[in-house]
């Protein structure tokens, strides 16, 4: 056995290194009595640095990789993405990346799906009429058109299928320095174009919402930028797909005609008690004045409930509503997606008023309608035509019944 090379033992004779003593383990033994091979004994007053049991490693030969170890990294291992090291922090990386463009195709394809929900049915009249901002005419009309004789009769609007009147009208203004909602009482007493005067809620059976729009426009000077409109059946439905609509009431209300029978206090109505809650003016001594607040309570309450994270985070209620709501009204033709939304966020908290009356059972030709004060209806209407804030003493409020 000759493979180590010579030399590489500091004690091996012909090494040309002095033979130096041992200070611990094993090797040739400090002379002592008997001799021989075994544990040296460490020097008395040795230190621990001083022990040097085993030979020092043969000399690297020329060429060879340096066998020192690598230097540390004084900073570590390098940090990426949030701190995560190296490739577990791609991979995170990745995750937040697939996962966002999966909600943005999400979100992207159901606002195509529900826009091209949307009943354009409706063409806006032509107009020399201008005003700033956006205005929104909104009307619920008492068809009863894909309703059986029984839904008819649960829902008590009797099984007229050629009504076609405007239940409620209201007017939104975008633009100025708060969103307005002003309600037309349905009986006012209005000229509209080819029928002569008339309560206002006939010109939507006259000619349909473009006929509506006209009237409106007329009387007030505002050019109409959109018009929304929804019947009885889609008022039911919107409400039940959103879980039903919240609202609190100062007294008990109980009418045989709507079929609205409702306790005092706050409480969540489905869409068959909404219809109800929405169409009752019987119950009150102001009759229709009435009715049109509680319709406006109704739709602010519809649409925060709409906007709210229950049903805004929650798919199985956000989808299904938006079906709803899109294929249950109607809108003129230019109207999209994010003009809806737009409208419905104004919606949630608007100034709120009626039409200034300067008689509320005004004797006509078409029986007792609702006379305009008109001087203050003027000042209304233009305070919404340029932008401006609306007096304080134009409006009224909102308060249930």
């Amino acid at each position: 056995m000759n493979d180590w090379p010579q030399g590489w033992y500091r004690d091996e004779p012909g090494s040309g290194r002095p033979a130096q003593p041992q200070q611990g383990g094993w090797g040739p033994s400090q002379p002592q009595q008997g001799g021989g091979w075994g544990p040296s004994q460490p020097s008395r007053g040795a230190g621990r640095d001083e022990r040097d049991a085993w030979p020092s490693q043969p000399p690297a030969r020329p060429g060879a990789p340096s066998r020192e170890p690598y230097p540390p990294r004084t900073g570590g291992r390098r940090r990426r993405f949030w701190g995560q090291p190296g490739r577990h922090g791609r991979r995170i990386a990745l995750i937040i990346v697939v996962v966002l463009v999966v909600i943005i195709a999400a979100v992207a394809g159901s606002y195509v799906w529900l826009d091209g929900k949307l009943v354009r049915s409706v063409a806006l009249p032509a107009t020399t009429a201008t005003s700033a901002g956006e205005n929104w005419l909104i009307a619920g009309s008492d068809t009863r058109a894909g309703l059986s004789r029984r839904q008819a009769d649960d829902l008590h609007v009797g099984f007229d299928q050629g009504s076609l009147n405007s239940d409620s009208l209201m007017l939104l203004h975008m633009g100025g320095p708060q969103p307005v909602l002003i309600s037309i009482p349905r009986d006012s007493y209005v000229p509209i174009p080819g029928h002569g005067y008339n309560k206002i809620n006939a010109a939507l059976g006259y000619g349909g919402p473009t006929l509506l729009i006209q009237t409106v426009e007329n009387v007030t000077g505002l050019k109409i930028s959109h018009y929304m409109g929804i019947g009885f059946e889609g008022l039911v439905d919107v409400t039940n797909k959103i879980g039903g609509v919240y609202i609190c009431l100062p007294s008990a209300v109980q009418d045989s005609y709507s079929g609205v029978n409702l306790k005092a206090g706050c409480q969540n109505l489905n869409g068959t008690q909404a219809l109800a809650f929405v169409r009752d003016r019987h119950s009150f001594a102001t009759g229709d004045l009435q009715r049109i607040q509680d319709q406006r309570a109704f739709l602010k309450a519809l649409l925060n409930k709409a906007a709210s994270p229950s049903v805004v985070l929650n798919p199985f209620k956000a989808l299904p509503f938006g079906s709803s709501a899109a294929s249950s009204i109607a809108v003129d033709q230019g109207t999209h997606l994010d003009d809806l939304l737009r409208a419905g966020l104004a919606l949630k908290n608007p100034q709120t008023g009626t039409v200034p009356i300067a008689n509320a059972a005004y004797p006509t030709s078409a029986g007792e309608a609702v006379e305009w004060n008109q001087s203050e209806a003027t000042q209304l209407f233009n305070a919404l035509k340029n932008n401006q804030a609306v007096p304080a003493s134009l409006l009224s409020g909102t308060q249930t019944g």
